[in-house]
């Protein structure tokens, strides 16, 4: 037994010792906030459907693999072999996509080999920055995404590159 058993419990405990001390209905505050959240997945539907019309459309059209073949110089001059240039451009848009081709690279090239490991801290280490830009600022109305999702998009560039380094070091 592990003390990460006992946190959920503990907190839902914690949680219904408040809500008692602070004489608030609990079960009401959570149907409130579930509704909330019903709402929230009907607002922001046609985005998301958008955006996953879009990245099996980048996908399934080569031009990822095309960019990914355009950007290969400049990556592995980053340090980053060219294998994995497509799971960076891919993965600020889908989880699941990038992970259909992390599994294509375990294929390809096999799991303990260093172009899969650094894949797997790649996919690890980022975010699918578009669906989280979409949920988080759907719902609070921020229209001025200027300097959100540069520097996102930034950061699992970043993120991918020190991941390369990393796995190569180890």
């Amino acid at each position: 037994m592990t003390v990460s058993m006992f946190i959920t419990p503990i907190l839902l405990l914690a949680l219904l010792i408040y809500c008692f001390i602070k004489k608030t209905d609990a079960y009401g505050a959570f149907i409130t906030g579930a509704k909330g959240a019903v709402d929230l997945a009907i607002s922001i539907l046609p985005f998301l459907v958008a955006i996953f019309a879009a990245v099996e459309l980048f996908r399934v059209s080569g031009l990822t693999l095309m960019l990914a073949d355009f950007l290969a110089p400049a990556t592995a001059l980053l340090g980053m072999p060219k294998e994995l240039t497509e799971l960076v451009l891919l993965r600020p848009f889908t989880g699941s996509g990038s992970l259909a081709l992390l599994d294509q690279i375990f294929a390809t090239h096999g799991p303990d080999s260093y172009i899969a490991r650094a894949g797997s801290v790649i996919l690890g280490s980022s975010e699918t920055v578009f669906y989280v830009a979409t949920v988080y600022f759907a719902q609070t109305k921020v229209k001025r995404l200027v300097y959100a999702v540069p520097v996102a998009l930034l950061a699992c560039l970043f993120s991918a590159i020190v991941a390369c380094w990393i796995v190569r070091i180890m």
